[in-house]
C-alpha cells in the first residue's frame, strides 16, 4: 500500500497503478476507463452506489455522441466534467490518494482525468438500507412511531425535521482507522454547556481503535465510571427523544451503521423515565412514576427482604404467614437463601434465553419454561411455593423500569442484596442500601452529579424528578446542563376559563 504518497500524479497511468496497488486484492473496487479524448477513468465499489443514477447522470453525458462533432472527439477537462456534464449536487476535487481512496470507500466516485493532478469525488451513494420503522426497543402508546436506522444522514434528518433552527449544530468526526465511521455531534448553540460540550469533543478526539462497529465503542470509551453498574449514557432509537433532550442542554452522538444514538449527560432520573410520560397528562405522568418508582424498590429487594425476614427475623413475619411459609418449606432441601437464588438465576436465564430466540417462540419458550419449571420445582419439593410467588413478582416488577440498560444494572445488583441478606439480614440490606447511594451521590456523567437535580437542591429543576409538572409550569431548562439560554417558555401561560372570556 502507498497511501503515504501524498499527491496524485498528472499522468493517469501512474495514477491508477497507484490506485491499483492500494486496492490490490480488493474484487469490489471497480476500475472503468470511460473516455478517450483524454483518457478519463471511473472508480467505485461495486455495491454501495446506485448505478442507474451512475448510467444517466455521469456515464451517458459523458459518452453522448449523436452531436455532429461528439464529446468523445472534443477534447474535455475536468473541470468541464465537473461543470458541465455531471448533474450531481454533492461534488468535490481532491489531490491526495488517502482522499480519492477514502472518498472511494465512503460510497463515493471517482472520476480520474489524464493531464490532471486533481480527482473529481462525487457523491452516489445506493447501497441498500432498512426503512423508517418504529422502535422495537422503545415502544410508545403515544407519540411519533419513526426511529433511526443504520444510515447515518437518514438520522439526522429526522433530527433536523423536528427542530428547524439554524442553531442546532452537527459536527462531523470520523472514528476508527480501519472502519473510518462517521459520527455526527449534535447539540443546540446556546443553550449546550461549552464546558461539557468541550470535554465530549476531546473524549472523542482521544479515542484510537481500529474500527466503530456501534454506538457501544464509543460509550465505553467516553464514560466516566467504567464499573459501575449504572449507565451514565444514555442510548435510544427514537429522534423525539433526541430531540427532547438537545432542548434541554444535552448532547447526541449520532453513529452511521447502528440506529442507537447515544445522549449525555444521563442522570438517575432519565433511566426512570418513558417516553409517554411526556405526551400524557402530567396527573397521569405523576401516578404512574409513583407505581414505576414502588415497582423499581421491589425488583431491587424483594427477594432480599424475603430472605432476611425468614432466615433470621422470623418474629417480624405476622403468626399465620409465618406458619404458611414454614408448611410450604417443609420437605425442601435448601436453606430459603439457596432457593432464592436458584430460582433467581433460573428466571434470569429464562428471560435471556427468550430475548436470543426468535422473535416467533421466544416469548413462548420463557412464559411457558417460567411456568413448567416452577410448577415442577414445587411439586417435586426443590423450592417452595412462596420463592415462585417472589421471584415472578420481581420479575414482573423489573420489567417496569423503561431504560433496558438502566433496568440491567438493577438485575446485576439484586445479586449483590441477595448475598447481603442471606449474610447479615436486615443490616446486610440497610449496608448495601447505603453502599448504593453513597456510590450514588459520588457517580458524574460529564461532570454533572448522577443524582442531580435532587443533590443540587434547586426547586425550579425538580419539576420533572418525582412528578412531572404541567408543561406550561417547567418554564427553567435544567440549570445544570443549558449554557445561556436557561429560560424554555414564557411565564404566564397557565390555562384557565377566564381567560377564553377576556376577549369578549
Amino acid at each position: 500500500m502507498r497511501l503515504h504518497k501524498p499527491d496524485l500524479s498528472t499522468e493517469l497511468v501512474m495514477n491508477e497503478k497507484m490506485l491499483r496497488e492500494t486496492f490490490q486484492g480488493c474484487s469490489d473496487i471497480v476500475f472503468r476507463p470511460i473516455c478517450s479524448n483524454p483518457k478519463v477513468l471511473l472508480i467505485y465499489t461495486d455495491g454501495l452506489i446506485d448505478t442507474k443514477t451512475l448510467d444517466e447522470v455521469v456515464l451517458q453525458p459523458i459518452l453522448f455522441d449523436e452531436t455532429s462533432s461528439g464529446l468523445n472527439r472534443v477534447p474535455i477537462s475536468g473541470q468541464i466534467i465537473q461543470e458541465q456534464l455531471i448533474a450531481i449536487s454533492q461534488i468535490q476535487t481532491v489531490s491526495t490518494l488517502k482522499e480519492v481512496t477514502d472518498g472511494i470507500l465512503k460510497a463515493n466516485i471517482a472520476l480520474l482525468v489524464d493531464g490532471e493532478n486533481k480527482t473529481i469525488i462525487a457523491d452516489l451513494k445506493g447501497f441498500e438500507k432498512r426503512a423508517v420503522e418504529e422502535p422495537a426497543a422503545e415502544v410508545s402508546v403515544r407519540g411519533p412511531r419513526d426511529g433511526f436506522t443504520e444510515t447515518l444522514r437518514i438520522n439526522t434528518s429526522l433530527i433536523r425535521r423536528r427542530i428547524r433552527s439554524p442553531k442546532l449544530k452537527m459536527e462531523s468526526v470520523t472514528v476508527g482507522q480501519v472502519s473510518q465511521t462517521d459520527l455526527a455531534i449534535v447539540y443546540m448553540d446556546g443553550i449546550v454547556s461549552n464546558t461539557i460540550l468541550a470535554e465530549v469533543r476531546k473524549r472523542i478526539e482521544r479515542i484510537q481503535i481500529d474500527g466503530v462497529l456501534e454506538s457501544g465503542f464509543i460509550e465505553e470509551f467516553i464514560e466516566d465510571a467504567t464499573w459501575s453498574p449504572f449507565p451514565q449514557i444514555q442510548n435510544t432509537e427514537r429522534p423525539d427523544v433526541v430531540c427532547a433532550s438537545l432542548l434541554e442542554g444535552k448532547i447526541a452522538i449520532i453513529v452511521d451503521n447502528t440506529p442507537f444514538a447515544l445522549v449525555l449527560p444521563m442522570t438517575f432520573w432519565t433511566g426512570l423515565q418513558a417516553v409517554e410520560d411526556y405526551y400524557e397528562r402530567s396527573i397521569y405522568t405523576t401516578f404512574v412514576r409513583f407505581v414505576r418508582y414502588s415497582l423499581l424498590n421491589i425488583a431491587l429487594l424483594l427477594p432480599s427482604f424475603y430472605v432476611a425476614l425468614s432466615t433470621f427475623h422470623q418474629q417480624l413475619i405476622p403468626t399465620n404467614l409465618l406458619i404458611s411459609i414454614a408448611n410450604s418449606r417443609e420437605g425442601v432441601p435448601f436453606p430459603t437463601f439457596v432457593e432464592t437464588l436458584l430460582m433467581e438465576f433460573m428466571f434470569e436465564g429464562l428471560r435471556e434465553a427468550g430475548i436470543r430466540m426468535p422473535k416467533a417462540v421466544g416469548s413462548a419458550v420463557s412464559i411457558v419454561g417460567a411456568l413448567v419449571i416452577g410448577q415442577a420445582a414445587v411439586q417435586a419439593g426443590i423450592v417452595s411455593a412462596p420463592v415462585v410467588i417472589i421471584v415472578a413478582t420481581t420479575g414482573i416488577a423489573s420489567f417496569a423500569i423503561p431504560r433496558y440498560n438502566f433496568g440491567n444494572a438493577y438485575r446485576l445488583l439484586r445479586f449483590p442484596m441477595l448475598l447481603l441478606a442471606g449474610m447479615l439480614g436486615l443490616y446486610g440490606i440497610i449496608s448495601g442500601v447505603f453502599l448504593l447511594i453513597i456510590h450514588l451521590l459520588n457517580l458524574r456523567s460529564f461532570g454533572v452529579p448522577y443524582m442531580s437535580p435532587v443533590v443540587s437542591q434547586m426547586p425550579r429543576n425538580m419539576k420533572d424528578v418525582l412528578i412531572r409538572a404541567p408543561r406550561w409550569s417547567m418554564i427553567w431548562r435544567p440549570s445544570n446542563l443549558t449554557g445561556v439560554n436557561k429560560k424554555r417558555i414564557p411565564e404566564g401561560q397557565q390555562p384557565s376559563p377566564k381567560r377564553g372570556r377576556e376577549g369578549k
